[in-house]
This record gives C-alpha cells, structure tokens and sequence, in this order.
C-alpha cells in the first residue's frame, strides 16, 4: 500500500520535496503520517477528502473572488494532506520570524518617528516617503504601548537547497490565521488519530495571546469594565469576510463596519440598539488609508471620521497601527541586514530572497541585464499588479517591460526567481494517487503584552493551483494546514491536542484569563448589538419568514394543477388569482379568459426557482442567507449550519424564467418543485426552532422575533385580504386552500371534523387567539414584543397592536354569516382592519429603521 500510495508521485530535481529526500526515502518527521495513510483504502481516502468538502460547504468557510465561475463566494479549498514540519526545524523558523517582527516593528517606530535610518543612510527616503503607505498624518503618533505591529505575517519559499527565504511581509492587516484555525478545526476531524500520534502542536496560544494583549494594552475604563474590542471589516463583499466573521465569532468580538463606529469627544463608540458604548481597541481588517476620511483618503465610505485623532490623543488602540502598511515594500529587503544590526545588534536570521530595488541605478542595470533570472514585482502594496517572469517574456514583452522599468524605476523591484519547493496533494479525479504541486508557506506572529513576539505553532501553506510556481488564493489556489510536531519527549504536544479537540469540535479556542473577572464583567447579562447587526437579524426574521410562507402558498397551489375535477380546477383558479394580488408573477386571470394549466405551471415554478424575480422562493433564500452572513458571529454553529444550506436547495435548479417563461422554469418538473418546496419549508421550520431554543434573549433575538412576527402578520392580512376580494362562492371553493396555505389545516380537521366551512374557517384564522397562524395571535404576539422592548427602544408605535386587537374583537362572528343582514358590512370593516394591519405593522418596521439601524450599511430589504 506504501508503495502503492507512492509509485507515479512526481519529483523534480530542481526543487526540494517537502515529503521526499533526493535519495527517495520519506523523510523522517514525514513517516508517521504515511504509516497512518497506508491504512486506509483509497475508498476510505476519497471518503475522508469527501468529508473535508462537506466539511468546508457546512462551515460555509469561503474566499471572495470577483467575477469567479464558482460564484464571488468561492469555497475555500483544503487539502486532505497537511505540511509537516519538524519541531527542531520550526524552533530555529519560529525565532527567526520572532526577530523579523521585531525589527519590523522598530522601523515603523523609526518611520513615523525620530527617522534615524533615514538620516544614517540605512534607508532611502524615496522608499518611506515615496509610496502611498506612508501616512503622513500619523507622523508622531505614539501607539498605545510603543507596538505598531501586533499582528504579522510573513510569506515563505523554501529553495532547492532547503533552506527557507522570505518573500514578502505582511504587516497592513494580515489575513489567513483564522483559514489556518478552521482548517485545523476540520483536519481534526479528518484525521485525529494521525494527528494525536504525532503530537502536533496547538495553534490556540496565538488566538489567546492576541485577545489578553489587545485588552492590557487598550486604554483604562471608566468604570472599570471589561475593555470592548471589536473587529473592522470593509464588508461581506471583501475576499477574507468568512475568515473575519469566524476570528470574531471565535474571539467574542463585535464584528462591525466603519457605519457601526462614531467618534464624539475624540473617542470611539460603537452605535448599539441600546445606544452609544466605547470602543477601547480596533481590531482592523480594513486598509489603513481608507480608516478615516478625515484625514486619510477623503473618498473613503469605509471608515470613521475622527478615527486618527482619537489614536493621536491614545483614546484607542488599533491593531495594526495606522501607517504600517509602509513596510510591506518588497524594496526593503536589501537593506533589512544593515538595519538589523544597527536597531537590533544581531544578524538578520531570516534572510529575503535576494531582491534589488530598480530605484537604484547600480540595481535597475543590473535588472536589464539579467532579467530572465528574476522576477520583477511592484514596489509598494498599494499598486496593484501582478509578477512578472522574467523568462516567460517574449521579444516584444520584454522590451515593453524595460521601457516601464526606464520610465518608473522606482516603483519595481527585481527578486531572484527561487523555484518553490513541492509538496503532496491529493488527486481529486477518480484515480486513487498522490501529486505534487508548488507551495508557499504563511507563518504568522502576535505581539505579547511585554511587547515580544509569538509565533503561531502552524500556519498556513498556500498550493498553486496547476504546476507552476504563482501561489494565489485568487488564481484557484488550495491550501494545507501545517502541522508542527512537537519535539522528542515533549508531551505537552499531545496534551494540547487532546485539550484542543473539544475546543475545535465546537469552533471555540479554550478561553483563558490572565486576571480574575471583576464583578461587573460577571453579572454583564447584555450583549452590545450593533445597528448593523440588528438590522440584519430583523431582516433575517422577515426572510425566513417569507420564504417558509411563500413556499407555503406555492406547495398548496402546485399540488392542484394536476387535479381534474372542477371544483379543484376553480380553486387552482381563484389560488391563481391570490397569488397574483401577493405580488407573484402570473399570466391574465380573468373569469372570461383564463390561461392554460401549463402556464399557470409554468409561472408558479418559475415563482421557486428563479432569483431575479422578487417575489420568489430562491431570492428569497439568497437575501435571508446574504443577512445571515453579516451576522454570523451572533449565530451557534448548527444555528449557521442550518442557515447555509439554504441556498443549495435551490442551487442546483433552472432559474432565470421570467413570468410564463418556459425556457427555465418549464424544464422543472411539478415533482421536484414540490420536493424543494418541501425541504425549503422543513429548513425554515429548523432556523425558527434554533431562534427560539439556541439563542440568547438579547436584543437581537428581540429584532430577530419581531422581524418574524411582523412578517408573518403582513403575509396573514395580505393573504385575507385577496381572499376577501373573491365572489363569496368562489371563496367557499378555495376555503380548503387557504387553510393549507394559511398551515391551519390540521387545526381545523382535528377541532371541526368537517369540510371547511366559512365561519368556522373565519374563526379559526382571524379571531382565534390559540391558531399561531392566525391574525389574533400574531398581534398578540408582536403586541408582547412591542411592549416589552418598548421601555428599552422607546417605540412610538407600540400602542398600535393593541389598539388592533381591540377593533378585532368588537365583531361579531354571526355578522359573517352569508345570510345576515349585516354581512356586507361586516365584510368591507374586516378588509378595512387588514389594511390597517398591514399599515400598522409597516409603520413599526419604518420606525425601527429609522431609529435603529444604520441607513449607510443597510442590508438588501425588498418590501415592506
């Protein structure tokens, strides 16, 4: 099986091989894993590759690429196989990484402060002051704690003679360590017993150092709370948001946009359902110059106006500092050794990839010349281009390169072209086999409260996608979790893990406190919502609401269109006729002219499937999905589960018919529409069970709960009220289909054991205060809601409910009978209530949006 697993892998002479030595033989720290694999059959391989998938679709863990075939919500990919490194190997690595943060971090200090380096010619100031990451209007501002850098990654290529270079630093805001968290979290399940058997290490310290630092060095309270952190995102439509909502669902921060935070008396408060609550410390995933349009980039609608002067005064800590974007140039690599000895006193132990900044005329010369040996790159991160190889240029590319290199020296750097080493991944065709593909490795370091560095015992390998050497999550790269094995006799590695497992079980990192928790922060029985928040989980409620009842009307129609009996044949007619006054695309009812049954078919599929129709079951899913996603770190983990299987209910269908198109949804037979129907109606059933059972009564679950029963009162007036629009004895035919449509046909067979009739039916679904489908209760229900948020939110509408019920319950149900003389009175009063209801309902959801959410980061909202 050994053999077998290894027989047609390929190697490359030039390059180092990650699991194999030159001679062929596994590499030590490489065995243990193969003996575990040698076990399994290529059935239970492809399984457990499988189950990573799965895994991955679950867990909704995703990477955003534009214009991407797979969708802008591209699934993260992982490979079953991990990187193994050795622990004696990753001591001497992590030390290095340790000092290069270090030294990073000094210059920054140096940059936006004394400028020593400048001065002693260790740098060239056309480095610092010629790019766009330098901010100037940070200059002098000292960060809380003397740390620029809290956060930093670096970007690693090992060469043919296996010794690792440095190919890029990321300090602006470094993404990937939560990838690096979920995908252990899943290979824990993947493969435990390898795993456990190799002692990997623990990647937790890292989470858990950067929470406790963050909290001791953001300023004091006032009141001696707990400090708030929150983590700053530029929105879902950024390539990392999955990673963001995870690192701030696992770390307990609030996740916000730069519409939640405010600066009033030169301090941050974030706008909470409950008010105003200062923000001690900034975590920020957003890049630095787009953070204040203030004093930063004018244009920017990301970030918070006054945010530079509140860090200028120390009122806030933000993570990265402001400015420190200005060391990712790839330019400084060439000095980085002088500068390490001149802050430092040691030699620089990581060394850069041999690289020449073409600023230098010494260096562009010497780029010209030898230009099918490097790769040539962008000075600065802020220009957005990719590398160019060198020997890949034709006669014409490259003299088109060296008229660029002539015309902006400055802004390219030369790196020497290291051939990455390779590593196994497995094949994802049908063939059980093992390939090689280039790798780039990710390693990623945390500033300590002391101010030292450590290092994440792992990280994160990047796999190019085809065999070559451009690694990028953007060109349809995979990645690898990195195992580090702990070192001979070392048995805190297996406790690690065997502690860690329940923690990546449940997507949590073990929680632990340097200091014991003070009083407050332990009878804190509010959870600080955001505007944004709230907004998205109010209309989380509607859309699970209105998709679980459109589908409801749809089912209940769909299942008469092929029932040839006249009196169901009326009733799919005067169905028909309600689903069109709800606002479903349907072909000209008439009593006179009615259209086939074919395209009534045809339309009402078509209501399923296809998402650029408002009114129908797939967007539907698409904006309660789209508002779940920016609120993620509110919602448990089955909760999440649940919410993000939604769309594949419908994913696999036709879509994009239009009303009475055939071309889409005519090829969606009345059979599968119905099965979607059914599990489109069992899924929204499950998000209401985990809204009631799963989540804390805070005041999001309040705006969730409203949201719901706003939306349910909405759909139950509207659908009575086309129902009372119909000819009474066409209201007697569709009596039976309004139950089932209303989810009250149960009810009134068990209750009546009867047919339907209308007064009963009229009991059961306006007036019955114990039918939770009905109008009675939903206004007492939203009346409790109302009422009880009503001293916290102060709504002005929160009188309206009651006010319902009271005129609800001045009729008369002897009124409604077809004989009595007061039936078309009662009628015309009771289809004026049900307006009023839904006007009343509008009202409360326009004050809640008025008062309450943010108006510049709204979610999609359609309707009322």
């Amino acid at each position: 099986m050994y053999r077998r697993l290894l027989e047609n892998y390929p190697t490359e002479i030039d390059r180092y091989d990650e699991m194999l030595a030159p001679d062929g033989e596994l590499r030590p720290h490489w065995r243990a894993l193969i003996d575990q694999l040698q076990h399994l059959t290529p059935e239970m391989l492809r399984r457990r590759a499988r189950e990573v998938r799965d895994a991955i679709a679950a867990d909704g863990v995703t990477y955003n690429v534009y214009a991407d075939p797979k969708g802008a919500t591209r699934p993260w990919e992982l490979d079953l196989l991990p990187q193994v490194i050795a622990a004696e190997e990753w001591q001497h690595l992590s030390a290095a990484v340790a000092q290069r943060a270090t030294l990073l971090n000094a210059i920054l200090a140096d940059a936006y402060g004394p400028q020593t380096l400048l001065a002693e010619g260790l740098l060239p100031p056309a480095l610092i002051f010629g790019q766009h990451g330098y901010l100037w209007p940070c200059r002098s501002i000292k960060p809380l704690g003397g740390v620029h850098l809290h956060l930093y990654a670096i970007d690693l290529a090992r060469s043919p003679d296996g010794c690792w270079w440095a190919v890029a630093d990321r300090t602006q805001g470094p993404s990937g360590a939560g990838y690096a968290l979920q995908n252990r979290q899943i290979m824990a399940r993947a493969l435990p017993d390898a795993m456990a058997d190799m002692q990997v290490q623990s990647l937790l310290d890292y989470f858990e150092t950067l929470r406790d630092s963050l909290a001791q060095q953001a300023p004091g309270t006032d009141d001696g709370e707990a400090p708030l952190i929150v983590l700053l995102t530029p929105g879902p439509y950024n390539e990392t948001y999955s990673e963001h909502a995870f690192l701030a669902h696992t770390l307990g921060f609030p996740l916000v946009e730069g519409a939640d935070l405010m600066v009033r008396g030169d301090m941050v408060y974030l706008k909470t359902i409950g008010g105003l609550r200062r923000v001690h410390a900034i975590w920020r995933r957003l890049d630095d110059n787009y953070c204040d349009p203030l004093e930063l980039r004018a244009d920017s609608a990301l970030g918070v106006p006054g945010l530079v002067q509140a860090a200028r005064l120390g009122n806030v800590l933000i993570a990265n500092a402001l400015g420190s974007s200005v060391v990712e140039s790839s330019a400084l690599h060439g000095f980085l050794p002088a500068i390490s000895q001149r802050l430092l006193g040691q030699p620089l132990a990581l060394p850069s990839v041999a690289s020449w900044w073409c600023g230098e005329k010494p260096a562009l010369a010497y780029t010209i010349e030898n230009l099918e040996k490097l790769v040539i790159m962008p000075a600065f991160s802020s220009m957005r281009q990719e590398p160019v190889f060198g020997h890949l240029l034709n006669p014409a590319g490259r003299a088109k390169l060296i008229e660029s290199l002539h015309a902006q020296p400055h802004a390219y750097v030369a790196q020497e072209w290291v051939r990455l080493s390779q590593a196994p991944v497995l094949s994802r065709s049908g063939e059980y086999r093992l390939m090689s593909r280039a790798i780039s490795l990710r390693v990623f370091a945390v500033a300590a409260a002391d101010g030292s560095y450590r290092v994440m015992a792992g990280g994160l390998t990047r796999v190019a996608p085809r065999r070559k050497d451009i690694v990028s999550m953007q060109h349809g790269g995979a990645s690898k979790d990195v195992w580090v094995l702990g070192g001979a006799g070392d048995s805190s590695a297996a406790a690690d893990y065997k502690s860690d497992t329940a923690h990546l079980a449940t997507g949590a990192p073990r929680r632990r406190f340097d200091t014991v928790p003070v009083a407050v922060d332990v009878i804190r029985s509010t959870i600080d919502i955001s505007s944004h928040a709230g907004e998205n989980l109010f209309w989380m409620g509607r859309y699970t609401e209105r998709a679980e009842k459109l589908a409801h009307l749809l089912r209940c129609t769909l299942q008469r269109v092929n029932d040839v009996q006249a009196d169901s044949r009326e009733a799919l007619y005067a169905a028909g006729e309600i689903c069109a006054g709800l606002g479903v695309a349907m072909p000209a009812l008439t009593v006179s002219q009615r259209p086939s049954v074919l395209a009534l078919q045809q339309n009402l599929t078509a209501a399923v499937v296809d998402r650029s129709a408002v009114i129908s079951v797939a967007n539907n899913l698409r904006c309660l999905h789209q508002c779940g996603y920016q609120v993620r770190e509110h919602l448990s983990l089955d909760n999440w589960q649940a919410l993000n299987r939604l769309p594949s209910l419908v994913a696999d269908l036709p879509q994009g018919a239009g009303a009475g198109a055939g071309a889409g949804a005519g090829t969606l037979t009345q059979a599968a529409a119905l099965t979607m129907l059914n599990h489109v109606i069992s899924a929204c059933s499950g998000l209401a069970g985990h809204a009631l059972d799963d989540m804390t009564r805070d005041e999001g679950w309040h705006f969730l709960m409203l949201g719901r029963h706003i939306e349910r009162l909405t759909h139950a007036a509207g659908l009575f009220v086309q129902f009372l629009l119909l000819p009474p004895q066409r209201q007697n035919i569709a009596l039976q289909w309004l139950l089932e449509s209303a989810s009250s046909i149960v009810t009134y067979r068990v209750r009546y054991r009867r047919m339907p009739e209308w007064l009963p039916v009229l009991h059961l679904l306006i007036f019955d205060p114990s039918n939770p489908h009905g109008i009675a209760f939903q206004l007492r229900m939203l009346q409790t809601y109302t009422s009880g948020v009503a001293p916290h939110l102060s709504l002005e509408s929160a009188d309206a409910p009651a006010q319902l019920l009271l005129r609800l319950e001045s009729f008369k149900l002897n009124d409604f009978d077809r004989d009595s003389l007061f039936v078309a009175d009662a009628n015309v009063r009771l289809l004026q209530l049900m307006h009023d209801v839904i006007n009343a309902v509008s009202a409360i959801s326009d004050e809640l949006a008025r008062r309450f959410f943010t108006p510049l980061s709204a979610p999609v909202s359609q309707g009322v």
